[in-house]
């Protein structure tokens, strides 16, 4: 009988296990190795004869030592040694201990995969305790590998604290990161000479190509499909932004900062803080729907200009007329690929339908009838599940030959997706006719919750008995614009949503316009979000706080588009409503200087404001100036809102204005800490008197503030504890983010250095769950000077690069007045480490935000 044997792994970082067939995944091995080192932790790659040990010892040694189990599957099951059962890659797969988080990755397609793996992957499906995912790359194995390891190090270490548990999502990114290409749900048809032309053009040097032609032709998908084949030359990747919901053109920087990830701080022009952002950068931008906003074509000159590592691809109808600007026309679908999208389209509805030697000549007539226009071919083809092909031809031919009215002023082929989408509609009933109407008020898109809202509630003209008997069934009429492509179904976050395309919702506006309802439907959609935003205002400050950050960032182009209806319509009392109720969420997803424009606006109307709104719309054009306030006209203008909020009984209000106030005094030329105590300790007893558990936990870190100014610092840590307290017993994460950063400064000031550790750890985790980009700069600055205590000059280097990084391309400004890390620093360069220093800052200005959470968190959780 053999002794046991202490069989160590090559390192004792966190230990990623690698279990896959050798050979037939050599290229995908490589990729996880590279993903798992590039967040400095230490793979387990066994191969066999590696070690003077049994196989099974070896990864059993290995699988123990090990903290994560990481499988990678394709078509092999592996070999089965003599007397043994089962392969060695179901065997590591039995051998992991039930306590290891397992990240499984299948490749696809699998044309032959064996019976015997096929069975294990059935059994690893149907187990609990395992995230499986598929891919189709290398590449996208390494993205997915480095991505859900992060989140994984994050989840780990909150597992491993006595901490309130947070359930970090998988996508913790997606406030902070850049908006990727979207996946497309179908595959692109007939487009392969466009995709080696446009590739061509890239090739040649150009930085801006333009994708013109009518709405319908198909030019969004093919600039993602041709994005796509020429990302790899782009350091940096692809970046998506969509106009489809932007109409004024003032509003195209900000919709670039959004899907950027730069924040709106509203402390700086939204234009210096994205040329600042993109000064280094190697991307490619994606522009969809320029046409509506072309008088902004002199911004992307100046991002252009300021930015020489980007590129930019733009659809439009129209071209842009710029000097740098390289025009493609895409066409329409030759024949062959018409008929294959038609019959791709009809399997949607009638998954037997094919084309036969019968119906050909009427398949190509229907696409040629609507010239080769893929969404007029996908109206028709959703057709097919009722109508014949000869059907489908003789009703379009009769239909299209009268469909004249409205879109004489068009191209041809924009006349004729204008009549496809008149027939289409002239298929539906007159509930579903009223239906697709109302609909069009919608930017994108919208939930079956806000269909119903807008599509029952009897507006206008509707108002008569036909009309109200018109709101009986909106599920069943929603279904049925689905069925025809009117209206695409996609899931977010578990929740239906649904959209149009651009040219069906103008189609669809129009109808409104025509019949005398879009103003009277635009009321009816401002009064739905002014409800959701009355639900949302308590929801995001307790324990469902992530799930309405999200909710309410879907709706974001629907926020803007009911606030500029309120804006327009002089309705400033509800605009001012509105912004109000979410706060929090402007906030956090770094927005306060788009709603600073609109309080603006009504600051500036001339108007007579009522107290409460004046009150608010000066809290909004103020709070986000106060760490500039030179001559003290700030706090003075803020003392007037907390005053307003006052006079009107809105203790909660005026207790968020003394907060800002309390700001100001201490940010000042001349700070005032003695007034901040006295307007901090108002705010404290108002939001105690109204029962906010959010106010007072807000008022006492900023006490907290006053006591670090006043150099107490037990004191500044105890009322830090006290507010860190209270956001966890109400499940508040943006509070325990804010509380945990501020208690970890007083403790490091303490000399308490591993109970700072862990809060700033905290701040990172909760901050990367909630896509919190301003708290996570935070909370990578504090762990600067933890490794900067321990004199470990290239760690607090990358945190330090990453953190500035961050700031400058998210357009965060004002870290100065919340961080101390900077003099942690300056203590290693006067010891002499600047150069190793500055070396350090370099490299981790590259690290994304995944690898940047996992440099901060790495040392926590080994």
């Amino acid at each position: 009988m053999r002794g046991p044997h202490v069989i160590r792994t090559p390192d004792q970082r966190l230990r990623i296990f690698v279990s896959s067939t050798l050979q037939e995944l050599a290229d995908e091995r490589r990729a996880a190795r590279s993903a798992i080192e590039r967040l400095h932790l230490a793979p387990v790659m066994f191969e066999l004869g590696a070690r003077p040990h049994p196989p099974r010892d070896l990864y059993r040694a290995y699988l123990e030592q090990s903290d994560v189990f990481l499988g990678l599957y394709w078509e092999r099951y592996g070999w089965v040694a003599p007397e043994e059962e089962v392969s060695g890659l179901e065997d590591e797969y039995n051998l992991c201990p039930d306590d290891l988080p397992r990240l499984l990755y299948v490749k696809t397609p699998a044309e032959r995969r064996e019976p015997k793996l096929t069975e294990l992957l059935n059994r690893i499906r149907d187990d609990d305790r395992a995230a499986y995912k598929y891919f189709e790359s290398a590449k996208e194995l390494a993205r997915l590998v480095e991505a859900d390891l992060a989140t994984l190090l994050a989840e780990r270490f909150e597992q491993s604290r006595s901490f309130v548990p947070l359930d970090v999502p998988a996508d913790a990114d997606r406030v902070a990161e850049p908006v990727r290409l979207p996946e497309p749900l179908t595959g692109l048809i007939g487009r392969h000479a466009d995709l080696d032309a446009i590739r061509d053009l890239y090739s040649a040097g150009a930085r801006l190509v333009t994708l013109t032609g009518p709405g319908g032709i198909g030019k969004s998908r093919l600039a993602l499909a041709a994005a796509r084949a020429v990302t790899p030359a782009f350091v940096d990747g692809a970046v998506f932004v969509d106009l489809s919901a932007v109409h004024d053109p003032d509003r195209v920087p900000a919709a670039i900062a959004q899907a950027l990830g730069v924040r709106d701080t509203g402390d700086a022009p939204i234009m210096e803080n994205l040329a600042t952002a993109l000064q280094d950068r190697h991307l490619l931008m994606v522009l969809d729907n320029f046409e509506q906003v072309l008088t902004a074509a002199p911004t992307l000159t100046a991002l252009l200009a300021a930015a020489p590592g980007v590129s930019m691809m733009v659809t439009s109808r129209a071209l842009l007329r710029l000097t740098a600007e390289q025009s493609f026309e895409v066409g329409p679908l030759p024949e062959d690929s018409s008929v294959s999208l038609f019959v791709e389209r009809a399997h949607a509805v009638k998954p037997d339908f094919e084309v036969t030697d019968e119906n050909r000549s009427a398949v190509t007539g229907v696409c040629a009838a609507v010239d080769g226009m893929p969404l007029a071919i996908e109206l028709a083809a959703a057709r097919i599940r009722v109508l014949s092909p000869d059907d489908l031809l003789d009703r379009l031919d009769r239909s299209l030959s009268v469909l004249v009215g409205g879109s004489r002023d068009l191209p041809e082929r924009q006349q004729t997706l204008r009549r496809t989408i008149e027939w289409s509609t002239q298929l539906l009933d007159d509930d579903q006719r009223r239906l697709l109407a109302r609909l069009g008020v919608f930017e994108g898109g919208f939930t079956l919750e806000a269909a119903e809202a807008i599509g029952s509630e009897v507006i206008g003209a509707d108002a008569s008995a036909e009309g109200a008997a018109a709101v009986r069934d909106v599920l069943g009429d929603l279904a049925a614009l689905v069925d025809s492509s009117l209206v695409r179904q996609q899931d977010s976050d578990g929740r239906a949503r649904f959209a149009m395309q651009a040219i069906v919702r103008e189609y669809a506006r129009e109808q409104l316009w025509d019949a005398g309802l879009l103003h009277a439907a635009r009321e009816a959609h401002a009064r739905f979000l002014l409800s959701l935003g009355d639900s949302a205002k308590e929801e995001l400050k307790g324990g469902r706080q992530r799930e309405w950050l999200r909710r309410l960032g879907d709706e974001r182009a629907n926020l803007r588009a009911a606030e500029r209806f309120l804006l327009g319509s002089r309705d400033w009392d509800r605009a001012a409503h509105l912004a109000y109720s979410l706060y929090l969420y402007w906030w956090v997803s770094g927005l306060l200087g788009e709603v600073r424009t609109w309080m603006d606006e009504a600051l500036d109307s001339g108007s007579d404001l009522t107290d409460h709104t004046r009150a608010i719309a000066l809290y909004f054009t103020r709070t986000i100036m106060f760490w500039k306030d030179p001559d003290g006209s700030v706090a003075a203008e803020l003392a007037e809102s907390a005053d307003l909020f006052r006079s009107v009984s809105d203790p909660d209000g005026e207790g968020l204005t003394r907060i800002s106030l309390a700001l100001a005094l201490l940010a000042g030329a001349k700070p005032d800490p003695e007034r901040a105590e006295e307007v901090m300790q108002e705010s404290l007893r108002l939001f105690r008197s109204s029962g906010s558990v959010w106010g007072e936990s807000m008022a006492l870190v900023l006490l907290g503030r006053v006591s670090l100014r006043k150099q107490d610092i037990q004191e500044a840590r105890d009322r830090f504890a006290r507010s860190l307290a209270l956001t966890r017993s109400a499940g508040d994460a943006v509070g325990e983010r804010i509380a945990t950063y501020h208690l970890g400064w007083a403790q490091l000031m303490l000399g308490e250095t591993d109970d700072a550790r862990a809060d700033f750890a905290r701040s990172v985790t909760v901050s990367a769950a909630l896509g919190h980009v301003e708290g996570l700069a935070y909370g990578l600055e504090g762990m600067v000077a933890i490794a900067a205590i321990a004199g470990d000059v290239d760690r607090a280097g990358r945190l330090a690069g990453a953190a500035r990084a961050l700031r400058e391309r998210s357009g965060l400004h004002n870290g100065p007045t919340f961080t101390f890390h900077q003099k942690y620093l300056d203590r290693l360069t006067a010891a002499g480490d600047g150069a190793a220093l500055d070396t350090a800052i370099a490299a981790g200005r590259e690290l994304s935000v995944e690898q940047a959470v996992a440099e901060a968190l790495a040392e926590v959780g080994a």
